[in-house]
């Protein structure tokens, strides 16, 4: 064996490559806000993407639409936001056909109204047949051209107004 060069790179285990560890196993310098359990539960959602999630994540990730930057299955108190613009206060939800007309669904609107988020709701299957139209709307509430609560057979915005400390409610 040769010695190696102190200004070389490590040699090669295998052929494998050394990842870093995400920082719930490495150990973070200051404490995560969230507990490992809704880390690991986000982490679970993330890699459960549906096609839909999949799709429209391209379109969002890497501050891809309109500059602004997303996260994926973001806790937000009890829930988990599938988009969330954390800049701009948006959520963005997906949704399947188990959810129409979901009470549980208007009960977590109406929580991540109270923390101050807007949330849009799309149908899934249009995340996928028109996904075009669903980035111009997401835009639209980003730059503030949506300003009211809308309903619609395929959309539903709630509206969180900001009050001058830039906490929502209403």
């Amino acid at each position: 064996m040769t010695a190696q060069n102190p200004g070389s790179s490590p040699p090669r285990s295998g052929g494998e490559v050394s990842r870093a560890k995400p920082e719930t196993e490495r150990g973070a310098a200051t404490p995560s806000r969230r507990s490992a359990e809704k880390l690991a539960r986000a982490r679970e959602l993330r890699h459960g993407d549906n096609m839909a999630e999949a799709m429209l994540w391209n379109e969002l990730k890497a501050k891809q639409l309109g500059g602004y930057k997303f996260v994926r299955q973001m806790p937000l108190g009890p829930y988990f936001a599938d988009f969330d613009c954390r800049s701009a206060r948006l959520v963005v939800e997906l949704d399947g056909s188990q959810h129409a007309d979901d009470k549980r669904d208007r009960r977590r609107d109406a929580f991540m109204r109270t923390q101050g988020y807007s949330v849009l709701r799309f149908w899934s299957s249009d995340a996928v047949k028109d996904t075009g139209s669903v980035c111009e709307t997401i835009l639209a509430a980003l730059d503030g051209r949506l300003s009211e609560d809308v309903v619609a057979s395929d959309l539903r915005y709630v509206f969180a107004r900001r009050n001058p400390r830039g906490v929502g409610g209403e």
